[in-house]
């Protein structure tokens, strides 16, 4: 896989360079809740900027049905991103068409600019490969090199992801290249002590990585509400917490297979229930209660790890030499329900271990938290894309970058 250093090296001044960015920032309304996306893909765009690049920044924003649709605008995207450069950012209002063309062409060495949501196409995400071919070929038609540097998408086989890279000279960006030095450091040569702490929703979302994890890690901490499906396969009463229970049989063979193994599944001792879940918005005050975790009331529902859940996850990973953390603990965008987060992120950064927090939700929660990122070994930008990764498969976006 060549990098931007090698692009950089054999000179950019004067060629139209086109940047796959991960732009999918959270908005409410037009206002960037979260910019660390746009920030992580500074360094490749400065950089090629610097170098007297034409640079052409180009990503999707959410799940628009393959045309335009105001709500997923990336203008906001775009303005953030010329404020963080301090620098005009032009901005193409369609992905390849008239606008798209015009911006591009107008551009002087060292400008940048940004085009309209890529998935206002429906060529960007068809199924089709045809489909997917001809959108690639009008995206190679604006440009002359393309740089892969959207990690938060390397795992879709999309037109700008996969099919693009073919038709042009193609290289990792800075973000890429970074993330896949760290994903290395999780799957060769792993130092030890390894401990992997998952949360989030879904159990469902996370049985592919478990599997490959129960041969690779020393140890896994479950949270979230993917655990109450756990405390059930152990035959805990749940309430009603989130609670899959077509995954119990796999969870089950999952802990038989894990003690086998000599990995720890650790598993909440203690939960924050509610009879109702909180009210996001308004962040009212929830009251909530604590109780053990095989104790929890038929009417409440879990909603965070307990006090003594979270030390013990804390020391669980104190002597850790390296830690992957996917998923929070709890619903931490509420303040009541946001300690068992806070305690797995304040451990990460008491680690004196390689920590890598895995991208989506847990980077989100990092950030709303108040947490210092540099206190991090790596914050990823792909939740989905790192968790792939670590169950083994192959990334199209990747394998597009290989030569």
């Amino acid at each position: 896989m060549k990098t931007i250093d090698e692009l950089l090296s054999e000179g950019v001044a004067g060629k139209r360079v086109f940047v796959r960015a991960d732009l999918n920032v959270p908005l409410d309304g037009t206002t960037i809740t979260d910019d660390g996306r746009i920030r992580a893909v500074l360094p490749t765009v400065k950089a090629l900027a610097e170098a007297g690049a034409r640079v052409v920044v180009a990503s999707h924003l959410g799940r628009p049905k393959g045309a335009p649709d105001p709500a997923f605008s990336l203008a906001p995207a775009a303005a953030r991103l010329g404020e963080l450069l301090g620098a005009d950012v032009a901005f193409a209002t369609d992905t390849v068409g008239e606008s798209a063309q015009a911006t591009v062409a107008g551009l002087a060495d060292g400008q940048v600019a940004v085009v309209e949501n890529l998935r206002f196409n429906a060529g960007e995400t068809s199924k089709d490969d045809a489909e997917r071919a001809a959108f690639a070929d009008r995206l190679a038609a604006l440009v002359d090199v393309y740089v892969g540097d959207g990690f938060g998408a390397v795992h879709r086989k999309h037109a700008s992801v996969y099919d693009l890279p073919a038709r042009l000279p193609h290289y990792a960006g800075h973000l890429i290249a970074t993330e896949v030095g760290v994903l290395k450091k999780l799957t060769a040569d792993v130092k030890r002590p390894y401990v992997v702490a998952l949360g989030g929703a879904k159990v469902s979302d996370k049985l592919a990585v478990i599997d490959q994890l129960l041969g690779k890690a020393d140890r896994l901490l479950i949270g979230g509400g993917m655990a109450y499906t756990f405390l059930k396969a152990k035959g805990h009463e749940v309430g009603i917490s989130l609670l899959q229970a077509d995954q119990i049989p796999a969870v089950t063979e999952y802990l038989e297979r894990a003690e086998k193994n000599g990995v720890e599944i650790v598993l909440p001792v203690d939960v924050l229930v509610s009879t109702e879940f909180p009210d996001l918005k308004t962040k009212a005050p929830a009251n909530p209660t604590t109780v053990a975790a095989d104790a929890i009331p038929a009417d409440q529902e879990g909603l965070d790890i307990g006090p003594e859940t979270r030390k013990l996850y804390a020391s669980k990973l104190a002597d850790a030499a390296t830690v992957f953390w996917n998923g929070p603990m709890g619903v931490f965008e509420h303040p009541d329900y946001a300690e068992g987060t806070k305690a797995v992120a304040q451990a990460l950064v008491d680690s004196k271990g390689f920590t890598v927090v895995g991208g989506g939700d847990s980077a989100a929660a990092v950030r709303t938290l108040g947490f210092d990122e540099t206190a991090f070994g790596h914050i990823s930008t792909g939740g989905g894309a790192s968790l792939e990764y670590l169950e083994g498969k192959t990334l199209p976006g990747l394998a597009a970058l290989e030569d």
